[in-house]
Order: structure tokens, then sequence, then C-alpha cells
């Protein structure tokens, strides 16, 4: 049923798109308008309240819980498992807003006037803000209860499996059905959004390179192509097509990081990685809770509700993935590897290329900031280009924007092919292809009907009614850590009042 519903629902928007996009676009803005009126304000206390419960459970009695059984062990290596987190995480907008959201902040910053010393250090930290802790908190809050629901209490793998303690077997029933659909929906759109970026970003590196046309119908060719290639990944299952593929990212990642860091500006990235991270720890909670309602600045929408949204649209394929690869940690250990190393390579991404891009624009007169406010998907290529090799530095950018296309992609028909087939850990493959063509078919639908707007809403949109569904995952995932946790004193307490029955059984005898 979760299956075939939901792939009614998303063909049927698919159709729409194709047969009439300015209608859709049209239908898109008006949701949009009335979701950030009237329920803006949701998006950011639920953002903020995932982060605070994430550390809440690391630092719990809980903390030392285990998803599994007490004897299991990781299956995945430290360092793969972190190159699986980052890859399925958020790789590709990395790569697409690492020079386009400082440079962009630092022309229209959220506050005070642009193209000044203290617009740069807000746009470095509200990019921070973005890409740091409240996304990874996001992932860790559905991860944790998926694992957790999955390896410890031997439910199936699936978003209404994490609400039985709340709806018990009715998790079976119409209302869990409901829950599933709604989270394969909202994953569809969320990959859609990444795979509609990432599609923008190969068209720039490849039209700043080979000076191919940057427009719609090479966007779609470029589409096409890559789809085939990550189906292709898809059929080799989780140990072969996505392990390599995220170690490979990790691996091109890193090599195209130290060259930014060694040939730019050294000393300046650590100086103002530095200064952003004193400032993104001490301003976290205004940053939190800013709504403008009395001045009607729509910087926010724009920007911090559009990521929180997206954030919330992506953490279903995110978490489930997630937790498939983190079977034999504990919970502690969970959060805070979830939490911190993706968002500390985050931090160290924006700070290189970011903060590269502001100094060559501040103190070298490149103007790059000029080329972005033109077309965000040059941002990256026209910094890199002002290092030496810099064409070089394009192409490995490029060839890891495509690599991070398909891993995204790849992982996504994997977990959607999880969610609809009643959780299954190894789904079919026709069911993982089919996913594969209709997530690739609403970027299309999306990129002709608006492009990078287009995207944009379509998260918002559909991560409302999925953000409520988080909050009470929080609530029932609460509710049975504190029953076992109840269970395991009561144990602690028959296996004491044994050991004293046993001691005093021995002074007797003495």
């Amino acid at each position: 049923m979760v299956f075939y519903i939901a792939v009614a629902v998303i063909v049927l928007f698919v159709l729409w798109g194709a047969v009439s996009p300015g209608g859709l676009a049209a239908s898109s803005d008006v949701a949009l308008a009335f979701m950030i009126e009237k329920f803006g304000w949701m998006y950011l206390i639920a953002a903020f309240a995932f982060l605070v419960f994430a550390l809440f459970l690391a630092f719990s009695e809980f903390g030392k819980i285990r998803l599994g059984s007490d004897d299991d062990e990781p299956e995945y290596s430290n360092l793969t498992w972190f190159a699986m987190l980052f890859s399925a995480g958020m790789g590709i907008g990395l790569v697409f807003y690492g020079v386009a959201e400082p440079m962009y902040h630092y022309l229209i910053p959220p506050v005070g006037e642009g193209e000044t010393p203290e617009a740069a250090k807000t746009a470095l930290r509200y990019s921070f803000f973005h890409w740091g802790l409240h996304p990874w908190a996001i992932y860790s809050v559905i991860g944790l209860s998926l694992a957790y629901f999955q390896f410890r209490k031997g439910q199936r793998g699936l978003i209404s499996s994490t609400f039985y303690p709340l709806l018990g077997e009715r998790i079976n029933g119409p209302i869990g059905k409901g829950i599933d659909i709604l989270a394969v929906i909202a994953t569809a759109f969320g990959v859609a959004t990444s795979l509609g970026l990432g599609v923008l970003q190969i068209n720039g590196g490849l039209s700043y390179v080979f000076d191919i046309p940057n427009e719609t119908y090479t966007r779609i060719l470029i589409i096409v192509i890559v789809t085939v290639l990550y189906m292709m990944s898809a059929a080799t299952g989780l140990n072969r097509g996505i392990k390599i593929l995220s170690n490979t990212n990790l691996v091109l990642a890193l090599g195209l990081l130290l060259c930014a860091l060694i040939l730019g500006p050294t000393a300046f990235i650590f100086d103002t990685l530095t200064v952003t991270v004193g400032g993104y720890i001490q301003n976290i909670v205004q940053m939190s809770l800013r709504l403008t309602p009395f001045t009607q600045n729509d910087w926010i929408a724009t920007w911090t509700l559009f990521y929180w949204a997206w954030w919330i649209a992506w953490a279903p394929f995110v978490g489930m993935f997630i937790a498939r690869v983190s079977k034999g940690r504990t919970v502690k250990e969970f959060v805070l590897g979830v939490l911190i190393v993706p968002s500390i390579f985050s931090f160290l991404w924006f700070t290189v290329f970011g903060g590269t891009a502001l100094h060559f624009e501040m103190f070298q007169g490149k103007e790059i900031a000029e080329a972005v406010s033109a077309d965000m998907t040059s941002a990256l290529f026209i910094t890199l280009g002002q290092f030496p090799w810099g064409i070089l530095l394009s192409l490995i950018a490029t060839f890891l924007i495509i690599t991070f296309f398909i891993t995204s992609a790849d992982s996504a028909t994997f977990v959607l092919g999880m969610l609809s087939s009643k959780g299954k850990l190894n789904p079919t493959t026709k069911v993982k292809l089919t996913w594969g063509v209709l997530q690739s078919s609403i970027a299309i639908v999306l990129l002709l009907s608006g492009g990078l707007k287009a995207l944009q809403t379509a998260s918002i949109i559909t991560a409302l009614p999925f953000a409520i569904v988080l909050a009470f995952m929080c609530v029932s995932l609460l509710k049975s850590l504190r029953q076992e946790a109840r269970e395991e004193r009561k144990k602690e307490k028959r296996r004491r009042k044994k050991l004293d029955a046993l001691l005093l059984e021995s002074e007797e005898n003495k």
C-alpha cells in the first residue's frame, strides 16, 4: 500500500509539472507564502528543540544504551562510518553553497549593511549556522529512533515503527501506513532538491571549463546520464557501490579542501575559522530563534526556513541510512558522532572556500560577489579559477559533484526502497530502480517549473507535516527509553538483592 500510494502521488505531481510547469510554479508560490507566513516560527522552534533533545539524550542516563544487543559491535570502522554520514547528509549542498552562500550573505546580510567587514563575519557565521549542529540534530533524532527500535527492540525499519510506544499495534493500520507514505513523499522531494542542486552545479562546472551551455535542456541531459550511473550503482548493493563511492567522495573532498587551504590565504583561513566558531557558539541561541515580524524582512524565509525545511524533508532518507550503518553504537556515541564530526567538516569547508572567496573579494578585488549575484552555480569555479591549476581543480570539483550526486541518489533509492517495502534491509532491485526514475523525474519537473526557487519551494512545503511527525517521534523515543531505564533499574535492584543474599548466606556459613 505504501509503495503504490506514494508512487501514485509522485507520478501525478510529475505529470502536473510536465503538462503545466507554469501552473505548478504558481500553485507552489501560493502554498509557500501561506506556510512561511503562518508556520515559519514552527520550523525554527522545531530545529532548535531537536538539537536540545539530541544533546540531552547523549549526556543522560540513556547515553550508554547500545543500538542493538548489548554484545553488538559496530559494523563499519569510524572512518567509513563518517564518510557515509557525510556523503549521504549534505555532500552536494556543501559544494553548491560553499562559496555561493557566504558571498551572497556578504552582499545582502541578514542585518546591517552589505560589503563590509562586519557583513563578512556575519556571512560565515550564518553559513556555519545553516550547515552545523542543527541539521545534524534533525538527522540524529530520526536516525537514533530508527536504529533503536529496529536493532534494540526488533521492530521493522519503518518510520511508523518508531511510534509503537504511542500507537501500539495501530502502527500496522491506516495511521502507520499514513506516516510511512508521508515519510516517502517528503524524502522523495528532499532528495529531488539535492539532485536538482547537483545538476545546476554540474552544469555550472561544465559551462565554466568547457563552455557547455548553462540551460535547462543541458541539465535534463545531465540528469538522464547520471541517473543511469547511480541506478547501476544501486544495483550493486550497500557494501559495494555505496561504500566504495562514499570513501571516494571523502578522499576527493579532502583533496580539494587541502589544495584550496594550501594554495589559498592559509593564515587568513585559520584566523577566520577561529573567530567564526567563537561567533557561532556565542550567538547560536539568538540565531536559532530569530524572526523579523517588525521589519517584514524575507531573508529568514529565503535562507534559514528553506534550510530547516530542506533538512527535515531530507531527514527520513539520511536518518534511515545512518541508522542502517550504525548498528552496535551507543546512544552517546551515535549522537556525538553524528552531531560533531560532520559539523566540523562543514565549518572547515565553508571557511576554506567561502573565506578564500571573501579574501579575494575584499583584499584582491577579484569581484567574485558580482559573479555570484549573476549566477550562483559559477561561484565555486570562479573562486577555484583564481588558484594555480584552477582548471584542474574545477575539473576535480565537477567530478566530486558527480560522485556526490551518484552517492546521494544511490543511497536514496536504497532508503526509499526500504520505506516502501515494509522495512526490508535489502529492497529488491526493481523497487530501487523505480524510485531512481521517479526522484530524477521530480528534479526535472522542478527545474522546468522554476529552477532553484522551485527546488527550495518544494522542500518547504513537503517538510511541514513531517516536522510534526518528528516531534511525536521524539516523544515516543523518550517514552521507550524511560521504560527501558526503569526495567534496567529493577533488574539491577534484583541483582543486588540476590548478591546481598549470597553474601549473607556466605557469612552465616562461616
